[in-house]
């Protein structure tokens, strides 16, 4: 049964990645209709893509429709080399990469509770894990966080992940690599925080309850 799922959830990729490919051949024809639908399709995952790295909304809306007048300029020279998903998110880093240049902002400007990432659903962890997860990526360089954001988040191959962030297969590796190590070391520290945490407010609320 797990093999079939996997067999359907790759059908359906391929499926997806086809109907994107043929509204690039349409959006390279100059049809904005499809250039909206494509819109539509990519605005949420590039949002939350682009949220690992600024908390700043007006830098991410102008990032994503950076993103897609670079599109419809370039349709026409999609090839197929690619997903059609690793081109878009390709340009989008690209594109909120410059945008933070241009405000004067820095790729390492989150900070811990911001509620842009707490609004993200988290993809490596769910329950009471994703408070901790999401933490813990906020201490994570900025290559790192988007290396694993594109691998786990995303489900980029390690090929597409580098010609997204114009590297070597081998930098990704080391990437997330060291991001992977990071979390697991600061993982067990953050939950005993928030463990503790939650021991004290159990005897805070213990010590006011009436004899």
């Amino acid at each position: 049964m797990a093999h079939l799922s996997m067999v359907r959830t790759a059908r359906r990729a391929t499926d997806d990645d086809e109907a994107d490919a043929e509204l690039v051949r349409r959006v390279a024809g100059g049809e904005r209709d499809s250039l909206e639908a494509l819109y539509r399709s990519y605005h949420r995952r590039l949002t939350r893509f682009m949220a690992r790295l600024t908390r700043r909304p007006d830098i991410i809306e102008e990032a994503v429709n950076d993103t897609f007048w670079i599109v419809w300029q370039k349709a026409d020279q999609f090839r197929g080399d690619s997903r059609v998903s690793t081109w878009i998110v390709g340009i989008a880093y690209r594109c909120v990469l410059k945008a933070l240049r241009d405000h004067g902002r820095s790729a390492d400007e989150f900070v811990e509770g911001d509620p842009a990432l707490e609004a993200i659903d988290d993809p490596f962890a769910t329950h009471e894990m994703s408070d901790w997860v999401s933490k813990g990526l906020c201490r994570l360089a900025p290559e790192q966080r988007v290396a694993l954001e594109l691998a786990y988040g995303a489900g980029h191959s390690l090929e597409e992940i580098a010609a997204i962030m114009k590297c070597q297969v081998s930098t990704v590796k080391a990437r997330m690599f060291h991001a992977r190590v990071k979390l697991r070391n600061l993982l067990p520290v953050l939950a005993g925080r928030s463990i503790g945490a939650d021991q004290a407010a159990i005897q805070e609320n213990q010590d006011e309850q009436p004899p």
